[in-house]
């Protein structure tokens, strides 16, 4: 029974990124008078679809991995041309409409992630954000090294601290010799920075961890105002994280393996619905800001690509290559799908494993 309630509940949080994201983009082409031929929830095979009085086509597909909103000349005048006026194909509109249209799927995103964030202070209270050492573990790394309970960290690696978030990803990320340079700021105003050697521990699976002996209480304020502030802050903080992971990413200091996909996500479902409502809600909001700032990288393929584009047609004041935006889109895609394909792979092996 479990299971079932985690598949449904995966495919509802997947059904509710697709939806509001997809709303965006829908809603400003439908505005920019742009005609609209599908607007779909999920990918592959149909499901239902229904034409509405507007004439557009809305779909359910099995797939529950995306969706779409099917434009009149996304990119360059289709086949329609004898049947749609031109100045409703989509690469006919003003310039800002085209750009309004393209990142109003992740401005969605954000939204979502912020509202939801706000919810979660209001109902369950805003915890702090900032990185105040609760407590020391006796004969731990911070110990040994001269932290003590109340300080707030302020450095990592000579690396700004101001949120939990940011400690949190920086003491996972692999350093030099596996010291890590901790500045505090004491409860008397005094900064002393710290050398401390994190002990390795090694699961039954053989993932490796560091401990450090750091413990973490937030403190919790009620209210409107402290919702409204947390969510912000929560917001700003997590899109951080995210960036970083990203160019750590890159940079080979983190690895591909650090990502999931569709199949990794299910079980982070299972194990968030054990924790309850707010911890849903939460994973809601990560997920569709982590999706909000996926889908505006400048690859293209996916809208930032196409944001690229635009932004190179407004500096050369002429459109990209047709031909050179199709085979680059392409070629972009293609390894999009292999990623994904090679991290569901990894997820699956981790899940039976």
């Amino acid at each position: 029974m479990g299971t079932i309630i985690n598949i449904i509940l995966f495919i509802l949080i997947l059904g509710i990124l697709v939806f509001v994201h997809e709303l965006g983009h829908f809603l400003t082409a439908k505005k920019s008078g742009v005609f609209i031929h599908e607007f779909s929830i999920g990918m592959g095979p149909l499901i239902k679809t229904f034409k509405g009085k507007d004439g557009i086509s809305y779909s359910i597909r099995a797939l529950p991995i995306g969706g779409y909103v099917q434009m009149a000349g996304e990119i360059y005048e289709d086949d329609d041309t004898d049947k749609i006026p031109k100045e409703q194909f989509m690469c006919n509109r003003p310039w800002y409409q085209r750009f309004i249209v393209l990142v109003a799927g992740v401005f969605n995103n954000f939204l979502l992630a912020i509202i939801l964030l706000f919810v979660i202070a209001l109902i369950w209270g805003a915890p702090s954000l900032k990185p105040t050492i609760y407590g020391v573990t006796e004969d731990s790394a911070v110990e040994e090294a001269g932290i003590v309970a109340g300080d707030l960290i302020t450095e990592i690696n000579g690396k700004e601290v101001k949120t939990w978030d940011k400690a949190q990803l920086l003491l996972m990320i692999k350093s030099k010799n596996d010291t890590y340079d901790i500045t505090v700021k004491h409860e008397n105003g005094k900064y002393d920075t710290y050398s401390v050697h994190p002990t390795e521990k090694e699961d039954e699976e053989g993932k490796k961890s560091r401990l450090f002996g750091i413990e973490t209480k937030a403190e919790v304020k009620k209210g409107f105002v402290p919702a409204v502030k947390y969510a912000f802050q929560k917001f700003g903080s997590t899109m951080e994280q995210m960036v970083l992971t990203l160019s750590y990413l890159f940079t080979g200091k983190l690895s591909i393996n650090n990502l999931s996909g569709p199949v990794g996500i299910y079980s982070v479902v299972g194990e968030t619905r054990q924790e309850g409502v707010s911890s849903v809600l939460f994973l809601i909001a990560y997920l569709s800001l982590n999706l909000g700032i996926m889908n505006i990288l400048p690859i293209p393929a996916l809208d930032g690509g196409h944001v690229l584009f635009l932004i190179i047609e407004l500096i050369t004041r002429k459109k990209v290559n047709q031909k050179v935006e199709s085979i680059t889109t392409t070629i972009f895609f293609v390894l999009l799908l292999l990623l994904m394909l090679y991290v569901t792979i990894h997820d699956i092996i981790r899940l039976i494993f």
